[in-house]
């Protein structure tokens, strides 16, 4: 039994016709409003490496246990950041080979420089043979947020803890921010 020549074509247009007005889910374009997207930005913040060298003073070369450095985050200034940032996660990285551990503060500071938030931990000491690494996390929610959209500057501050070791060694440390966003 053979169709009729163009039986083919006709029956393979109409089952394409009945797939296409098949399924077809209304679409309410007044529910536009309520499409969120929530991307996260991961950011390097600020990333060192120090020795002991930066613990002594160039011109007499007197030992100081406290060196800090303040950088400017321009970013945070963005209008982004400003309306629609949600959470932070702060992840800060320490790699010690120094046999003296240290205490780490970090402040994130208004244009007008006052402090926003302050963040304090410790560095565990460690040897050349074995470094040690310290972790630090800290996660600023929607009740602190304000708190980083009023920030544009962060200071860091290392202070040594001497001891009857000599003080010799590196100290690494790397700094990230999770920004997270509701637009």
């Amino acid at each position: 039994m053979s169709l009729l020549p163009g039986t083919n074509k006709v029956i393979l247009y109409l089952a394409f016709c009945i797939l296409l007005t098949g399924c077809v889910k209304d679409i309410d374009l007044d529910q536009a409003e309520k499409i969120s997207l929530s991307p996260d930005l991961d950011v390097d913040l600020l990333i060192y490496d120090i020795s002991e060298e930066y613990f002594f003073r160039s011109e007499n070369n007197v030992f100081q246990p406290v060196i800090r450095d303040t950088v400017r985050l321009e970013f945070l200034d963005d209008d982004y950041i400003q309306k629609d940032l949600t959470e932070v996660e702060f992840y800060f990285r320490h790699i010690n080979t120094f046999p003296q551990g240290f205490s780490h503060t970090i402040k994130f500071l208004s244009d007008a420089g006052r402090e926003q938030i302050l963040i304090q931990y410790e560095v565990a000491p460690g040897n050349s043979n074995n470094p040690v690494t310290t972790d630090y996390t800290e996660i600023i929610e929607e009740n602190r947020i304000n708190l980083i959209r009023n920030s544009i500057q962060m200071v860091v501050e290392l202070e040594a803890h001497p001891n009857s070791k000599e003080f010799k060694g590196k100290l690494e440390f790397a700094s990230t921010g999770l920004f997270k966003f509701d637009f």
